[in-house]
């Protein structure tokens, strides 16, 4: 009873912690947005940075406890395939890190034009090397709910299938994401530095892929959970 409270805390745990990632992704949003109307566009690329980077810094831990959950259920070494992918989670992880690093010299007033577009195109980097860790995270549960004899087959059928559907799908967009922000921010560091907008589309388009991404991993644990 005990390991069972354990396990449905924990996945709590990271549907919340999909969910902090898409209102991370809100926010990126709402702040782009001020930055494009022309509300202190440096002051929001800097802001919306930071916001970013602590959004993917939550993502990435949520993931990896939930991979090591999954993997290691009750400490205990299992027999799932080797499907973790935890080099591309450690990286969305040490990227958020760093784009909070860079964002807040932006903030400051430090060098804006180059850090935003050089953290810009490290999460462009993070989200396509990771694009299909939801996906695997989702392929881990479904293996893991097979194994188990005592879930039945039948079980949230409806929710598993609307979590595969959005795990298959947001793959390919976090990847394209990915992809724009990694050129824009490269057209941004050959631009001009007073010239914001392109840092700002980068981090709408990749606000907007977060929260896809969080809801995406937030379906996919709760598909799962047991009552």
């Amino acid at each position: 009873m005990s390991i069972t409270r354990d396990i449905a805390s924990h996945e709590n745990a990271v549907a919340y912690g999909g969910l902090t990632d898409a209102i991370g992704g809100v926010v990126t949003i709402v702040l782009v947005i001020c930055g494009l109307v022309g509300i202190s566009p440096p002051m929001m690329v800097a802001i919306a940075t930071i916001v970013f980077g602590v959004a993917l810094l939550i993502q990435g831990g949520a993931m990896l406890s939930e991979y090591a959950q999954i993997v290691f259920p009750g400490g205990v070494r299992s027999a799932m395939p080797e499907q973790m992918g935890g080099n591309s989670l450690a990286l969305i992880f040490l990227v958020g890190a760093g784009g909070i690093v860079l964002g807040i010299p932006s903030l400051l007033g430090i060098n804006t034009a180059l850090l935003s577009p050089i953290a810009i195109i490290g999460f462009g980097t993070a989200l396509l090397l990771g694009s299909n860790a939801v996906w695997r995270l989702y392929v881990l549960r479904r293996n893991s709910a097979l194994m188990d004899t005592s879930v039945a087959q039948s079980q949230h059928v409806g929710a598993e299938m609307l979590a595969s559907e959005m795990a298959s799908g947001s793959a390919g967009i976090q990847a394209l994401a990915g992809l724009a922000a990694i050129v824009l921010g490269i057209l941004a560091l050959a631009g001009s530095p007073a010239d914001l907008t392109l840092n700002l589309v980068a981090l709408l388009a990749l606000g907007a892929t977060l929260v896809l991404t969080g809801s995406t991993l937030s379906a996919t644990v709760l598909s799962f959970m047991r009552t």
